[in-house]
């Protein structure tokens, strides 16, 4: 069966290049020109994967992004003209798992949404993974996607989730930026490690009790990352 793929994206030249490449590469495209619209479609759960505008009509990408976040866990990559980090982090910060900037190749497009529905697959698999990892009053079931804090239920979108559970897999293991980028995102030519630290922070504040002095996602100045038992 195809991966059903929902572009939401005002500018019809775009809608069409990205359109016409992902039907190629083998995917199911539908095509939103309007924010408010392209929300209420991607509410139908009938999407593997969305491509979303910042700038849109009737609703900005980072407005959508907020609100999906709350009922959805699938890929959301965000497509922006705007080359201001700000802009960036903020997409990220709301939950989106990446970005892709315009001008792009269709070539690069194609291949980033093929890495993001790859992670996301294999985050979601059976295979060999365990029922539950647990230390230090957070529980993560790889299984069922879910993570209990201090007996608290949380909700992480899949880069977080994926991001905690290589961690606590590899408790008190010191990554770097890049690695964990390579190994989480899988595709280190393409993207921007810029993404990391912005993921370490969203796990804080879901994570810590106080995220601004962190007791398990340490930093390591220098170095990287580590979570720590």
């Amino acid at each position: 069966m195809k991966k059903k793929i929902l572009i939401v994206e005002d500018d019809d030249d775009i809608a069409s290049i990205e359109r016409d490449y992902l039907e190629v590469g083998g995917y199911e495209v539908k095509v939103e020109e309007n924010g408010t619209a392209g929300l209420t479609e991607a509410l139908t759960g009938e999407y593997d994967l969305i491509l979303l505008d910042i700038m849109l009509p009737g609703m900005d990408g980072f407005q959508i992004v907020r609100k999906l976040r709350d009922k959805i866990d699938i890929p959301i990559m965000m497509v922006t003209a705007r080359r201001s980090d700000i802009d960036k982090i903020r997409g990220l910060g709301f939950g989106a798992d990446d970005y892709i900037e315009k001008p792009f190749s269709p070539g690069v497009l194609v291949a980033r949404v093929k890495s993001q529905l790859a992670q996301y697959e294999r985050l979601k698999g059976t295979g060999e993974r365990r029922k539950e990892i647990s230390i230090g009053g957070i529980i993560l079931e790889p299984d069922t996607h879910r993570i209990f804090v201090r007996g608290m239920e949380k909700v992480l979108p899949n880069k977080e989730f994926q991001l905690l559970e290589f961690l606590m897999v590899h408790a008190d293991v010191v990554f770097s930026r890049e690695s964990l980028y390579t190994r989480i995102w899988g595709m280190d030519s393409l993207g921007n490690t810029s993404t990391v630290p912005v993921h370490i922070n969203r796990l804080r504040e879901a994570v810590e009790e106080d995220p601004s002095d962190p007791k398990h996602i340490l930093t390591i100045w220098g170095v990287g990352y580590k979570f720590k038992p």
